[in-house]
Parts: C-alpha cells; structure tokens; sequence
C-alpha cells in the first residue's frame, strides 16, 4: 500500500496543526450557538476525529453519507443521500465537515438541500480544498490547505475504497488508477 503512493503530501502533524487551527476558529465563531459538526461519511471521518478534539464549546456531532464517486477518480456529477443525519436540522448551525472539496457538486446539493430545512446557518470546513477542479463554486469558511490537481489519497480519502487507513496524505501514483481509468 505505501508503495502506492507516490510522495506524501500532509504528514500527520501538518493534519494536526491545521485541525487544531480551526477548531480553534471554530469555537470562538461558534460560541452561544447551536452548532452540529456534521460529518460527511466515509471520507471526512478522520478529519472530523482531529477537529473535534480542538473544539472546545458544546455542539452536536452527527453523520451523513453521500456519494458522488463511483470507484473511479471523476465525480459522477450526480449527488445521492445514502444515509440522512439523525439530528432535526432546523434552527441549528451546521458545519458540514468535509475532506476534500473538487468538484463542488456534493457540497452544492448539500447547500441547497439545508436551505430547505430551515437552519440557523449553514457552513463547510475542509481540510483539503481543490479549486483548479471546481464546477460549482461553494463559498467554504474553513479551508486547511489548497492542493494541485492530485489524487491524494489517505486519513479517509480513498480510492476505490482503499488507502482510507494511511496516517497521512498522499499522492497516489497515477499506475496504479491508470490501468482502471477509460
């Protein structure tokens, strides 16, 4: 597996460093309010891990799943909900915790789609952020390191359903997705 990867891009603590950074941010803009860390599955799920350990005022956690990959490297273009929150959205302040932000299809739909549920606000925080990608621009109030057109992989972001497990971002070497790709 680590011979998949062609450089690492974030070691563990540059990831530590920026989740402390802002979760910092996070509980000074947030305090008093109502505020629901919500994780987009399954590759925000360690990023969340680190983030909330810097969040220092009372929120909620909660999880969605949504996909817009297949097990390709190209977003579908297409958004499905796979598994909703369980915590009532109206009159929370979301933050939509996300991995990587590259297309802005996902994080486009999940803006339209809490504009209707009648929250206090909704934001996003990325630890990665990748605007020479982006189709649908979404105003992102946290954002950890802008990247290059990379696959990265690793601390959640996958490819195909592997490399979840690495400590760390990498880049993935393009033999190994070449084969698989049209």
């Amino acid at each position: 597996m680590e011979n998949d990867i062609k450089e690492v891009l974030l070691t563990p603590e540059q990831i530590t460093a920026i989740a402390k950074d802002i979760g910092t941010q996070i509980s000074k803009d947030y305090k008093g309010k109502n505020l629901v860390l919500l994780c987009l599955l399954k590759g925000s799920i360690c990023f969340m891990a680190e983030l909330m350990k810097y969040v220092t005022i009372p929120c909620v956690i909660d999880f969605m799943a949504v996909s817009s990959y297949g097990s390709g490297t190209e977003s579908s273009g297409r958004v499905n909900i796979v598994k909703d929150m369980s915590t009532p959205a109206e009159n929370m302040d979301i933050l939509i915790v996300e991995d990587i932000i590259d297309s802005g299809n996902t994080l486009s739909f999940m803006l339209q789609y809490f504009k209707a549920k009648n929250c206090a606000s909704v934001e996003i925080a990325t630890l990665l952020n990748k605007p020479s990608r982006r189709k649908k621009e979404v105003p992102v109030k946290y954002s950890g390191q802008e990247i290059d057109d990379l696959f990265v992989v690793g601390f959640g972001l996958d490819y195909a359903e592997y490399y979840r497990n690495l400590p760390y971002i990498g880049v993935l070497k393009e033999s190994v997705y070449s084969d698989t790709e049209e």
